[in-house]
């Protein structure tokens, strides 16, 4: 269970981040198109997201692949506008971003803060890795929506790593076992390799899937079997992608 510290932090952070949603919705949205960025068919991806999510209230985990270190800021803004963000507080989700990529400078911390981020430690000993689960199982007992990428870190390998992956997130639907699993798959039409950001002026393909990964294990082989599973689903979604001519190989 989250400390008493950690559950009062985390709420404060929530309840300013809410109240800063049409500042940094629209600063980020700015600079994006300002870059040239654009989500193909947007209306489609956010029906889709809709559709795959629903509109119930409970916990929901979005697990996506990870190539570029603004993914969750595309993924975001394709789920809802800015005023369906005011209105429906689950549907700004909160990220887990590797704590090196935000610790400078101030201005990126400061963002990521309002931005709902948890700042997660890359080989965090077994506490820390303890106190983020209980972190995350929090939001997620809160009806929160939460969206972690499985591999880790950027793809070094340019698609789906279905060879490296953190368990982690099989934990985490253990011990949410209630959580609804939207599987969203992101990718730069010209995107070849990881980078740091799209090239200017890139188009990207967003989709969205439902599953419900479940295991007959325990523990950290039943955590293992729900990880496959999910970066599995990724790896179909990306496979598809390429096979409906959606991205450039």
């Amino acid at each position: 269970m989250a400390s008493t510290r950690d559950r009062i932090g985390l709420r404060v952070q929530e309840a300013i981040s809410q109240a800063l949603i049409p500042f940094t919705y629209y600063s980020l949205v700015t600079w994006m198109r300002w870059q040239g960025y654009r989500i193909a068919d947007m209306a489609a991806a956010r029906g889709s997201f809709e559709a795959e999510a629903g509109r119930a209230a409970g916990p929901l985990l979005i697990f996506a692949n990870h190539l570029t270190l603004i993914d969750s800021l595309f993924i975001q803004w394709a789920m809802a506008p800015w005023w369906r963000l005011l209105r429906h507080p689950r549907l700004f989700t909160w990220n887990l971003p590797d704590r090196q990529n935000i610790s400078r400078p101030m201005w990126v911390r400061v963002l990521c803060y309002v931005g709902k981020c948890v700042p997660v430690v890359r080989k965090a000993t077994p506490e820390e890795t303890r106190r983020l689960l209980d972190k995350v199982a929090f939001l997620l007992s809160r009806g929160q929506t939460v969206l972690v990428f499985p591999e880790g870190g950027r793809s070094r390998v340019g698609h789906v790593d279905i060879e490296n992956f953190s368990y982690g997130i099989g934990r985490m639907l253990q011990e949410t076992p209630g959580a609804r699993v939207v599987c969203a798959y992101l990718r730069g039409r010209g995107q070849q390799a990881y980078s740091d950001y799209p090239r200017r002026g890139e188009t990207l393909v967003l989709r969205f899937r439902r599953m419900a990964p479940v295991t007959t294990f325990q523990g950290m082989r039943g955590a293992r079997d729900l990880a496959t599973q999910v970066v599995t689903q990724l790896s179909d979604m990306e496979r598809e992608a390429f096979e409906d001519g959606l991205l450039d190989r």
